[in-house]
């Protein structure tokens, strides 16, 4: 008996694993990250922004933020401008931290938006 319902229980079980899909399985983002990376300039409290899509990008290549009419690096009062500019663009603020090397304070915002 107890051997009679110890099989039975295995069937069902194996049952309930195999009626899941592959698609089932596959849950996509609802959300895409960037990252944002301020430098504060030499002398001065505004800070250049860098941002991270996660995505491929050369050795040289030139990440900061940068004016959509005239194509010159984007120079931000603080990272709350920044923020507010992201903010306008439909991004959320995720988490903050700040990794400070010699005498350089380096902020890494990290944000999210709905993808569409």
């Amino acid at each position: 008996m107890l051997i009679t319902l110890i099989a039975f229980m295995m069937i069902l079980l194996s049952n309930s694993a195999i009626g899941q899909t592959a698609a089932d399985s596959i849950k996509i983002n609802k959300y895409i990250y960037c990252e944002l990376v301020g430098n504060q300039k030499i002398l001065s409290y505004k800070v250049t922004v860098s941002i991270d899509y996660g995505e491929e990008k050369g050795f040289f290549q030139d990440t900061r933020m940068r004016n959509e009419q005239t194509g010159k690096v984007q120079t931000f009062n603080s990272m709350i401008d920044a923020l507010n500019y992201m903010g306008n663009n439909g991004w959320e603020f995720v988490q903050a931290y700040i990794v400070t090397t010699g005498q350089q304070n380096v902020y890494h915002w990290l944000l999210k938006k709905k993808r569409i």
